[in-house]
């Protein structure tokens, strides 16, 4: 998995691709940064790895502790937040949640201080109002902030895959290197110097240097003929 400098420095240079597609798509100069503005947003403060103590969920500075529930519920490189769409739509989701709490307590808040006179009606009517106007700039909007987290699925595909090729690669390598050549089934005895050497028989007599010469012959009587 890639480090949050490294995705950091991937946004960056990705970010000239992002503006040429955008105008491609749109032919539209502000629907373009507000797609570029989303991939930056997405890129270094929205993505995915809000799910954990990351470079990402430090950005938020002292607003970090809304996303403690986030960290809570989702599972690390889940698909609910490294799954490409879904990921950004529960982050868009759970934002505005907390976006929306806040400002139906600070509007109740003016409203208890006297300051303002904002009814619920005439809150749904403003906000339906701005989005009929404006969602192309709000879609452009989600839109860079699903680049910006594709960049970082994609680098970290890349970046696993290339760590299992290469483990792969050593574990293999390695268990050629420990194999050794098959023994004999049974190994010779050690035969000793004596064996391997043998030595002649010295005859004793040949030892001694005299010659063994033969002694007479008994013959029994009965054995010869009769005369």
């Amino acid at each position: 998995m890639s480090s949050g400098r490294t995705h950091d420095r991937i946004t960056l240079w990705t970010l000239p691709l992002v503006v040429v597609l955008a105008f491609r798509l749109t032919l539209n100069a502000w629907l373009t940064v507000w797609v570029c503005l989303g991939f930056l947003v997405g890129g270094w403060m929205f993505g995915p790895d809000l799910d954990i103590h990351s470079v990402q969920y430090k950005r938020w500075g002292w607003l970090r502790w809304i996303w403690l529930p986030y960290r809570s519920r989702i599972r690390h490189r889940s698909a609910w937040s490294h799954g490409p769409v879904i990921g950004t739509l529960i982050r868009v989701i759970y934002a505005l949640l907390w976006l929306s709490l806040a400002g139906l307590v600070g509007i109740a808040v003016l409203n208890g201080l006297g300051q303002t006179a904002i009814t619920w009606d005439a809150l749904r009517a403003g906000l339906g109002e701005h989005l009929r106007l404006h969602w192309p700039r709000w879609l452009a909007m989600v839109a860079g902030l699903e680049l910006g987290a594709l960049s970082h699925y994609t680098a970290d595909w890349v970046s696993s895959t290339w760590k299992r090729h290469r483990s792969g690669a050593k574990t293999s390598k390695t268990r050629s290197k420990g194999r050794s050549p098959k023994r004999s089934q049974k190994s010779s005895p050690k035969r000793s110097s004596a064996s391997r050497y043998p030595v002649a028989k010295v005859n004793p007599a040949a030892k001694s240097g005299t010659e063994e010469k033969p002694g007479p012959t008994l013959v029994n009587p009965n054995d010869l003929p009769p005369q």
